[in-house]
């Protein structure tokens, strides 16, 4: 099991990427290096992404470190203890807020296992995180890829992803989730390497599209 932690292993994934499929070396040569976008696992980060959803980057961090205060710290017994006024006052929305209480009780009670997600294999990760009300598929591939670190995760959900290769490869229009998620196979074991370098060129592109535009 592949796990992503340096810019080298960012590197790895690339050349595998160039080697198994043609199409995608003109993106790479495009976007050049890719950030490695490691992140810390655990409780605190699932919750940054629960939160950041739907949301501009300014206003999920605002909202990140007014619930970080009111609390005190984003752990499982803070949120359980704090009444719903106090959660909303952080700006949380009902759904997130339920989804952070159900976050916290699945980990204290040992249902979701986070600190040791990832060791476990991708699917049964996965699972773990998707049996827990109000995370979904597209939440679990964001945590397993940037907070756990795998490699092999990939998020055919994800309408940025699918936009861009509808842009590269020339499509008439997006590939279903089915379809990105048949096509991304060729891909593996380094398929959160792919949608690094996806996202990273959909980036590009909106930013050419915003100066010519």
């Amino acid at each position: 099991m592949q796990i992503i932690e340096t810019d080298a292993d960012i590197r790895e994934g690339l050349a595998h990427l160039r080697a198994c499929d043609q199409r995608l070396v003109p993106i790479i040569d495009l976007v050049g290096a890719i950030p490695l976008r490691r992140h810390q696992p655990g409780f605190h980060g699932l919750c940054d992404i629960v939160i950041s959803q739907q949301l501009s980057v300014a206003s999920a961090d605002a909202i990140l470190a007014r619930t970080v205060r009111g609390l005190g710290a984003l752990t499982p017994s803070a949120v359980l203890a704090a009444d719903e006024p106090a959660l909303r006052a952080c700006g949380l929305s009902g759904p997130k807020l339920r989804t952070l209480r159900a976050l916290a009780e699945a980990v204290r009670t040992g249902a979701l296992p986070i600190e040791t997600l990832h060791t476990m294999p991708i699917d049964q990760a996965a699972s773990a995180l998707v049996a827990v009300k109000g995370i979904g598929p597209w939440t679990a591939e964001i945590y397993l890829m940037f907070y756990a670190g795998h490699a092999d995760v990939f998020a055919p959900g994800d309408l940025a992803l699918q936009e861009a290769i509808r842009l590269a490869f020339g499509l008439d229009q997006r590939p279903s989730t089915r379809d990105l998620a048949l096509m991304a196979q060729q891909w593996s074991p380094w398929r959160a390497v792919a949608a690094r370098l996806l996202w990273a060129y959909y980036r590009i592109v909106k930013a050419r599209e915003g100066v010519t535009g």
